[in-house]
């Protein structure tokens, strides 16, 4: 928990001390990590879960009309399952890893409203990997089909970000990950 805090004063601190334009533009490097609740991975009975951790990172690649940006980026994230019956226990441990690509809308300036020009709104498509580690302690006589599998996974996302200081934000996205909604800090360079 120390270290965790540790990284957000660092966010903070670096944040606050670069100036930049609001608007996502081509050029502009983000990370995001963050943590989520719900999850469309892992839909069968459980008696316990983890929240959904991810990291992101996003780089506005290409200018559109529109206006606009869009972005390329990466995705981690985990989230654990676990049932406990009578006779034993098992567990499913997720990693989501995906290439994400984003519509960053910036023509939010022209409401002349100080709320809107601090908001970054973005939406998306992710393709991504999800890979299944599954462990039970099954009795042996147990007769039961463990057969789980990783699998390739795809997703919509909506989002955005409020910038406290030039450089430093925090976000929501709605969509699909490890988590179906996310809530973090991110820290644009």
């Amino acid at each position: 928990m120390k270290k965790a805090i540790r990284v957000l004063l660092v966010f903070i601190v670096l944040g606050s001390s670069v100036a930049n334009a609001q608007n996502f533009v081509r050029g502009t490097n983000v990370i995001s990590a963050g943590i989520g609740i719900g999850s469309a991975i892992g839909s069968y009975t459980h008696s316990s879960q983890s929240p959904g951790f991810s990291i992101q990172y996003e780089r506005g690649v290409w200018d559109v009309p529109g206006p606009g940006v869009i972005s390329l980026g990466g995705y981690l994230g985990i989230k654990s399952y676990r049932y406990k019956h009578n006779n034993y226990t098992e567990n499913w441990n997720y990693t989501v890893i995906g290439i994400r690509g984003a519509y960053h809308y910036n023509d939010l300036k022209r409401f002349n409203n100080k709320f809107l020009d601090k908001l970054d709104v973005y939406g998306g498509v992710m393709v991504s990997f999800n890979i299944l580690n599954y462990t039970n302690d099954y009795p042996s006589n147990y007769p039961y089909n463990n057969d789980y599998n990783s699998a390739p996974g795809a997703s919509l996302f909506v989002g955005g970000r409020y910038f406290i200081t030039n450089n430093f934000a925090v976000y929501s996205e709605l969509g699909y990950g490890v988590s179906i909604l996310n809530i973090g800090v991110s820290l644009k360079f």
